[in-house]
């Protein structure tokens, strides 16, 4: 068993309530992997298996947390029902935790562990979920009006990104007094009207 004495001293100087639950995460990880290393990373406890990262764990003044490297290969694998039920609430894979009881099932922590093994050893770089993609932009009334009265302005504004769009329109609602507003949307028309980007002069830079 690979111990970092780092380690012992960070679940030292916990909390009482935080200590028996690093204590005993530590535990089922070195039971499901007996080759991990431990390591500190980022100012926590980690978990390497042949060097490359495989869980942390972390204690804060309220709740401990622990969280696997690849949690969305777990997901993904749909049999770890316990790393779903408690995602997302706090940091790490199991939410935030107060207690023992917090925790899944020996068996069933130690059988995630070991598929989190699997993932580490294939060297995969985690597959984050992605993102939903931002509403589209609320077009300033007077921009919206200025783009109206300039159908090829109007024309180029529909074939922008909606990201395009919306570096406009935040630039725009963002002026603090009228009259820049209005400076910035008679600035806008023009280059829209030439199907220019907002931050057109520094695209290859």
């Amino acid at each position: 068993m690979s111990i970092d004495p780092r380690v012992t001293a960070y679940i030292a100087a916990k909390p009482d309530f935080a200590r028996p639950i690093l204590e005993h995460i530590r535990a089922r990880v070195h039971a499901a992997c007996p080759e991990v290393e431990e390591s500190i990373k980022w100012s926590m406890p980690a978990f390497l298996y042949r060097g490359r990262p495989l869980a942390n764990m972390a204690a804060f003044k309220a709740h401990a947390s622990f969280g696997f490297w690849d949690r969305n290969a777990l997901l993904a694998a749909g049999e770890f029902a316990e790393v779903a039920a408690k995602d997302r609430d706090g940091m790490g894979s199991y939410g935030k935790l107060t207690s023992l009881t917090d925790l899944p099932d020996d068996a069933i922590f130690e059988a995630q562990i070991r598929q989190a093994v699997v993932y580490a050893a294939r060297g995969d770089r985690p597959k984050r979920a992605a993102r939903p993609p931002k509403p589209e932009a609320e077009v300033p009334p007077a921009l919206a009006e200025a783009l109206a009265s300039d159908a090829t302005a109007a024309a180029n504004w529909e074939g922008f990104s909606p990201s395009c769009r919306r570096e406009y329109c935040e630039w725009i609602t963002d002026a603090k007094r009228e009259e820049t507003r209005a400076n910035r949307i008679s600035k806008a028309l023009a280059q829209v009207h030439e199907g220019k980007k907002l931050n057109w002069k520094y695209e290859n830079c």
